[in-house]
């Protein structure tokens, strides 16, 4: 296999042919290339282009099967050797990073100075890139902003081997920014992440949930106004149903230095009503619900209402259904059982997006076998997805990076 000589030339002795435990949402590649630096991952797009072979990154491994399976991934390259900490400018608040780094080290490593990414390990063993290329962002992105926000810079190989640094390690220096926003939840498909540039923020000293628990959605459409105003500046605000009829949780992080932490946990609880205070997180916090996934969103003044229709919609349809996420941003996930069949899932997928566009949202289908997924609408009508098509002729105009894995077939 040439293109196999070649590769083990740019990456020697990590270069080999694939396997079926390295396939790609079902697709397995013919090669797996495991680059150690930018200048690797380089030179193996590089062969790559040579050869004409389509190509998925990957890190972990943790989110291979969200979105569309690729057409095809002739090459995989895996960054699980790309996992340094480049810098760590502790007076700054700023670090780089290698993609392939797990956020559990960086959260080991940056601790120790009493920082910390802000971002929620909601999928076990995450790398920063994965995290990146996917835009997920857990329970604190209500108080610390989305991930796409905590990206001051980006290191990308395009699809020709070109490499592209965009943003700057400094934070209030936005040149360049909107280039390395643009990368992030791109699923692969413009380039591939090598080194990512993130924003920091100290460790509070204490934490408090306060946690309550509702009958009806509507009875959170009293309580969650109240809240969103209040003055006790919430770390996240978290709802979870874990049956269409059952009851509804709201749990609220509260952050900071201790006796400050306790008067406005307090005022948390007394905007609630009966709630408990604790500083241990309530179970499934930053999990998300499955084993099949789906992403739902809605204007904060819908929440409740998206909430009770959802519910509703598994109920119509026969389905256990959980659901959770975050009542402070607008952004939800319902979780469904492993075993649902197509047939039973399309339905109830077309009358939920109707029902999200009400408010302002719409529904992807986040993480479900390849089988279920061939039978579906994964993305659904996505706004803006010609300017998408665009972007992806002028950054990959072969289609050579994760094809069809994205929006509209991107």
């Amino acid at each position: 296999m040439p293109a196999l000589a070649e590769l083990e030339r740019v990456c020697p002795a990590r270069a080999r042919r694939g396997e079926p435990a390295d396939s790609v949402d079902g697709v397995v590649p013919d090669i797996v290339v495991s680059p150690r630096g930018t200048a690797e991952v380089a030179g193996a797009l590089q062969v790559a282009g040579n050869f004409g072979l389509r190509v998925v990154a990957r890190g972990a491994g943790t989110k291979l099967d969200w979105g569309n399976p690729p057409e095809s991934a002739d090459l995989v390259v895996d960054l699980s050797q790309m996992g340094e900490i480049i810098e760590h400018e502790s007076g700054d608040l700023v670090a780089r990073a290698q993609a392939g780094t797990t956020l559990a080290h960086m959260s080991e490593i940056f601790s120790r100075m009493g920082q910390r990414f802000p971002v929620d390990e909601v999928v076990a063993g995450s790398t920063v890139g994965g995290v990146v290329a996917t835009g997920l962002s857990g329970p604190g992105r209500y108080l610390n902003g989305a991930v796409r926000d905590l990206v001051l810079g980006a290191t990308v190989v395009r699809a020709d081997g070109v490499v592209v640094r965009a943003g700057s390690k400094v934070v209030k220096n936005v040149a360049g920014y909107d280039l390395a926003k643009l990368f992030t939840g791109s699923y692969g498909t413009l380039g591939i992440l090598t080194e990512l540039t993130l924003k920091l923020k100290p460790v509070p000293k204490e934490q408090r949930f306060v946690v309550a628990s509702y009958p009806q959605p509507a009875d959170l459409g009293r309580a969650l106004p109240a809240l969103l105003t209040c003055q006790a500046a919430p770390t996240a605000i978290e709802l979870e149903r874990t049956a269409p009829d059952g009851p509804l949780q709201l749990s609220v992080l509260v952050e900071g230095r201790p006796g400050p932490v306790e008067l406005r946990s307090a005022e948390v609880a007394s905007v609630l009503g009966a709630a408990d205070v604790s500083p241990v997180p309530p179970a499934r916090w930053a999990q998300l619900p499955g084993p099949v996934s789906l992403k739902f969103t809605s204007v904060l003044s819908g929440v409740p209402a998206v909430v009770q229709g959802a519910s509703s919609l598994a109920r119509d349809h026969a389905l256990q259904a959980s659901i959770a996420g975050s009542a402070g941003t607008g952004v939800l996930f319902m979780g469904l059982p492993g075993d649902v069949r197509a047939e039973v899932l399309r339905p109830l997928l077309e009358d939920l997006r109707r029902c999200c566009a009400l408010f302002g949202g719409h529904v992807v289908v986040l993480r479900a076998p390849a089988s279920l997924k061939a039978a579906l609408d994964v993305w659904g009508p996505v706004k803006g997805v010609e300017l998408m098509r665009r972007v992806k002729q002028a950054f990959d105009p072969g289609r050579r990076l994760a094809p069809g894995r994205f929006v509209g077939g991107i």
